[in-house]
């Protein structure tokens, strides 16, 4: 792995067309869309590479970035569904049936909301949680790592899938994840062969839950914040930028859009 600013070549990126990306500590910075990080992002758009953020953020929140982001596509719930605007109308594609994932997270919810509780105010239900369709989140900032990882052991003793991110735990009713939801996005959406996703994707992220995603896709970039959870990651990012969150994926952009200028 490098712990230097972008050490990727021209030749390793200058395929890429597809941009995937974590959105919280990854495109945010302290909660904040910088503006170099929004102009990056409208610089990939105008370059015709495919940005496709993936989160864990609900689908409230999903379909704001596809209406007023430049992206091609948002992977929300931590795969639970793809949303796209077609012909001008905003359209969710589940995983699953909508209806039964749906079901799935009300029965999760009064699970989830019973073990919060018997911690007391330790931990909370996130506060967007009336704008999700099929996942519960429990807000962690500010908690103990050892309280955090007790919490997600009795929510797996449930039944429940979990992912953690830097700001919440992310859990779930399914066998979905963002791995196997971008899959779908790729071949499905954007119709792209299998055989070529290695050259034609990139990825960049920050947490646990991107890893993942970091094994799933060759070209794949932390941001430098992502440097404290890296020995818990069971698949790292290949590189890794000086620059933090939005800084650091504005510098990863560059880095893609010159070496994509330079295959031509």
């Amino acid at each position: 792995m490098s712990y230097v600013d972008l050490a990727p070549s021209a030749r390793e990126l200058r395929d890429v067309r597809y941009l995937f990306t974590d959105i919280d500590d990854t495109l945010t910075t302290e909660g904040k869309l910088l503006p170099q990080t929004y102009q990056a992002l409208w610089d990939l758009s105008r370059a015709g590479i495919a940005v496709v953020p993936v989160t864990g953020g609900s689908a409230g929140w999903c379909e704001h970035i596809v209406r007023a982001w430049p992206v091609a596509a948002v992977v929300g719930e931590s795969g639970a569904y793809c949303v796209t605007r077609r012909d001008g109308a905003v359209v969710f594609d589940y995983w699953e049936d909508a209806t039964l994932q749906a079901e799935r997270q009300r029965l999760h919810l009064q699970s989830v909301k019973e073990l919060v509780s018997r911690r007391g105010k330790t931990f909370r239900i996130a506060h967007d949680q009336v704008f999700r369709l099929a996942d519960v989140a429990i807000d962690i900032q500010g908690h103990d790592p050892h309280e955090v990882e007790d919490l997600a052991s009795s929510i797996k003793a449930i039944g429940g899938t979990v992912a953690i991110s830097s700001i919440h735990i992310n859990t779930w009713i399914g066998n979905y994840d963002k791995r196997s939801m971008s899959e779908r996005v790729l071949t499905e959406i954007f119709g792209i062969d299998p055989a070529e996703t290695p050259a034609v994707t990139a990825f960049v992220g920050d947490s646990r839950n991107d890893a993942p995603m970091f094994g799933f896709i060759r070209n794949s970039f932390g941001v430098n914040n992502i440097i404290p959870v890296l020995p818990q990651l069971q698949y790292a990012p290949k590189w890794v930028s000086l620059q933090p969150a939005g800084l650091g994926f504005a510098d990863i952009a560059r880095t893609i859009l010159q070496a994509a200028a330079a295959g031509e």
